[in-house]
């Protein structure tokens, strides 16, 4: 065994050690593949994941190692191997990653067996080699090399057993610490869309009276309830507002047998992960896991203005309070709003008051005025003062990307990069079309609502068409084709459509298309996952 052919080997290792960072990266996002979530991603971008340059390990070894001496082989695979790594770090040099790759244990346990697992076949080559053979070891790492992803799930499989037993480690830690936590309670929020705002609008209203702790970011899995648990939550809290996320039946139930919530909060019931649900039955069963896991003295706050949530038959005695805005004949519901750029005014109706309560809030939109209403009614339930909620609701905080204002050199940025769903996007053009000065969207469009994607893409091209926009820019020209046709079918102006791949390009085309007075509406920014090269 020549010592060029094993300097190709380590060269090699190294090599794939690097490009594994992108296959994690994208696990990660997918939730480890739970609900096959990494496995559709896999098949869905399927010509970004292999119709490119790693081709080239394949049919560079494939197509001429067999013609050259070993020696040249080793150099030419050398080369190309340095080359690939070359372009892929400057790629992900160049990358703005949403949500970057976090170098949690679990994925560092991933990286020592990814590790061994291509270190087995460079093991066996090196034990049999035969020079005669090279050709053939080369074409092996090479499909080795293209195939990564697929190395990954099986990595992640193997794992399998460990990260159980690490979960049920970590699973007993938690629901001891909480059962040793008798002064405190749990308020569980689900729904398919308006969690993390109504999360963090309630933290905001209770802890005006109340010592409360919420749980941190997008940690909405049994994982990120672990790690809030565990780690931050202590003796002095009052409650717990534990944000609950699914794409599948028994998600919810996970969630609810770990903290055991004695209040529940259903925002909407929508199509956001129909396509790993598969009906929009099993979102709407799902989603009432919540409420129908809390126990007789708990209470459950629901949108009456939801027909979905209406119709549901509950199974489970718990006290249910309503809120809305459309009808009236609910617990709580808000009226006479003023819903201007600054913020929004409006009065509150409890069923048990004659009584009607001015309130106020930075929040722009209707979908925040449902999030409020969550909070009120629960804040009251709690016992807080209709003073208290009046000043709590007053100094509540906007959201970073669910309609937050920011802005870009002299634009208005209304960043609502997080919303994807019909109800969202509708609300947001409301929010820009009461702005002054000239309109822009930025959209790449709503994805994981299985069939209907198109159907709501489309729906979503015409609202912007009789909406007051005067640019449409949209982010990724496969992903936006139904946008587009919408836009077409509304008779929006075609010279006024800026299709691009990279949202990045869009700031400096902003700029070029601003008015004196220009409010840009960024409405929904894919996951990395969904990056469009």
């Amino acid at each position: 065994m020549s010592l060029l052919f094993i300097i190709s080997l380590i060269i090699y290792f190294i090599h794939i050690n690097i490009i594994s960072t992108r296959s994690l990266h994208m696990l990660q996002q997918n939730r480890y593949n739970r609900g096959y979530r990494y496995i559709k991603w896999i098949i869905k971008n399927y010509k970004d994941n292999f119709l490119n340059l790693n081709l080239l390990f394949f049919i560079f070894v494939f197509g001429i190692f067999s013609e050259t001496l070993n020696n040249i082989s080793s150099y030419l695979f050398i080369i190309i191997t340095l080359f690939l790594t070359y372009v892929f770090v400057n790629e992900r040099r160049k990358e703005k990653a949403k949500l970057p790759l976090k170098y949690t244990a679990r994925i560092e346990r991933l990286m020592v067996t990814n590790a061994i697992i291509y270190l087995i076949p460079i093991i066996v080559i090196c034990l049999t080699y035969s020079e005669e053979y090279q050709s053939i070891y080369y074409l092996v790492l090479g499909i080795l090399s293209f195939i990564n992803y697929f190395v990954l799930l099986l990595d992640n499989f193997i794992n399998r057993p460990v990260e159980r037993m690490v979960g049920l480690h970590f699973e007993k830690q938690a629901k001891e610490k909480l059962a040793s936590m008798s002064n405190m309670e749990v308020i569980g929020i689900t729904g398919s869309y308006g969690k993390t705002s109504t999360k963090n609008i309630v933290y905001d209203i209770l802890s005006h009276k109340y010592n409360v702790y919420k749980t941190p970011q997008n940690y909405n899995t049994p994982y990120g309830l672990m790690v809030t648990i565990n780690n931050y939550l202590d003796k002095y809290n009052d409650y717990f507002i534990a944000e609950m996320g699914a794409c599948k039946t028994g998600d919810i139930k996970e969630l609810c047998d770990l903290v055991k919530p004695k209040y529940g909060i259903l925002t909407r019931i929508g199509l956001a992960h129909l396509e790993t649900f598969g009906s929009e039955e099993a979102i709407m069963n799902t989603k009432f896991e919540l409420i129908e896991s809390l126990p007789s003295e708990g209470i459950g706050i629901l949108n009456g203005d939801d027909e979905k949530q209406l119709s549901y038959h509950i199974k489970n005695d718990c006290d249910i309070l309503w809120i809305g805005i459309d009808n009236h004949r609910v617990d709580c519901y808000a009226k006479d709003l003023e819903l201007t750029y600054k913020g929004t005014k409006f009065k509150v109706k409890f069923k048990d008051d004659k009584n009607e309560y001015a309130f106020e809030t930075k929040l722009l939109g209707r979908n925040n005025i449902y999030n409020i209403l969550a909070g009120i009614t629960l804040g009251r339930a709690l016992g807080m003062k209709v003073t208290e909620l009046q000043k709590a609701v007053k100094l509540v905080m906007p959201i970073e990307h669910r309609l937050s204002m920011s802005k870009y050199y002299d634009i208005n940025l209304i960043d609502d990069a997080y919303n994807s769903n019909p109800m969202g996007c509708k609300m947001a053009l409301e929010v820009l079309s009461m702005m002054p000065g000239k309109h822009i969207v930025v959209t790449p469009g709503m994805i994981e609502v299985g069939a209907k994607e198109d159907e709501v893409n489309r729906e979503f091209g015409m609202e912007i068409s009789i909406s007051k926009v005067d640019e449409v820019i949209l982010i990724g020209k496969e992903k936006t084709k139904a946008i587009y046709e919408g836009l077409m079918k509304g008779k929006f102006p075609n010279e006024h459509i800026h299709v691009l791949n990279d949202v990045m390009d869009a700031f400096p085309l902003m700029l070029k298309l601003k008015g004196e007075e220009t409010y840009a509406l960024l409405e929904n920014d894919l996951p990395d996952s969904f990056n469009e090269k």
